[in-house]
């Protein structure tokens, strides 16, 4: 299977035209507002997953439960199976719509873990967290290690972006995606997510834009993963939005066996 993450300039395309299997939207965009494109998108036979921006689970401000019972009323009116946010802070006296890193130290294992617990007991379901990209960080294990303590100790699921993994090596030298894949749960992938991403001259940095192409080597990975163990891969592309034929291409790449 292979989705796509909507965004509101692709409101204009002809839904049956485009070649997913599913689709992805963030429900801050949804909650209290009208839902009639998300009826388009499940009129047109696929389903829609929810991925979310503002949880901030390594944040300090409390779990904002209403909107949290807001999420499960959307869930529950568009036959939503999936909900998801980042392992990552986002803001806590205002909501700041960037993703900030936790540090990798067990004290935050414990901290965030039970954030994540607190989410899944409001929502009655299990959750999935994405690795997030990280431009510095501190603690004294490795990214990987951190995410399974986390996921184990909250009992929930990952949502596997390779993007973000191939984007932390580039900058940081530490796990690559070969090595990051073979430390993780795999049973507990609901997803992957692939997109693009550019090198910033200013900070000597790659930075995950969701602005390019997806990467031969982050496709190829996602492939492989699909192949061997059934996952679906999501494509992103927030920024600079192409095409529909443009974006049509791209999930046909993903849809391309690794052994061709």
């Amino acid at each position: 299977m292979t989705g796509l993450g909507y965004r509101g300039e692709m409101a204009g395309w002809d839904i049956s035209a485009i070649h997913a299997d599913f689709f992805e939207v963030a429900p801050e965009n949804w909650i209290r507002r009208d839902r009639t494109p998300l009826y388009k998108l499940l009129d047109s036979g696929r389903p829609v997953r929810l991925h979310g921006v503002s949880l901030s689970l390594g944040g300090q401000a409390p779990i904002q439960h209403d909107f949290l019972k807001a999420v499960r009323e959307l869930m529950i009116d568009i036959s939503a199976e999936y909900y998801s946010d980042h392992l990552a802070a986002s803001g806590d006296a205002h909501q700041l719509y960037d993703l900030f890193p936790i540090p990798f130290t067990e004290s935050e294992v414990i901290r965030v873990s039970d954030r994540i617990k607190e989410v899944q007991d409001v929502l009655g379901t299990r959750i999935a967290v994405e690795n997030t990209t990280y431009y510095t960080n501190t603690g004294d294990m490795s990214e990987v290690e951190f995410l399974m303590r986390v996921v184990e100790r909250a009992d929930c699921n990952i949502l596997l972006d390779i993007n973000n993994i191939a984007v932390n090596h580039k900058n940081h030298q530490q796990t690559d995606l070969h090595h990051f894949v073979t430390k993780l749960d795999l049973h507990r992938v609901t997803y992957m997510h692939v997109a693009g991403h550019e090198f910033d001259q200013r900070f000597n940095l790659y930075i995950d834009t969701h602005s390019r192409p997806v990467e031969a080597t982050t496709r190829e990975a996602a492939l492989r993963l699909h192949e061997l163990h059934n996952i679906p891969i999501l494509l992103e592309w927030d920024n600079d939005i192409p095409s529909m034929v443009t974006i049509n291409q791209e999930l046909s790449w993903l849809k391309t066996s690794t052994s061709t």
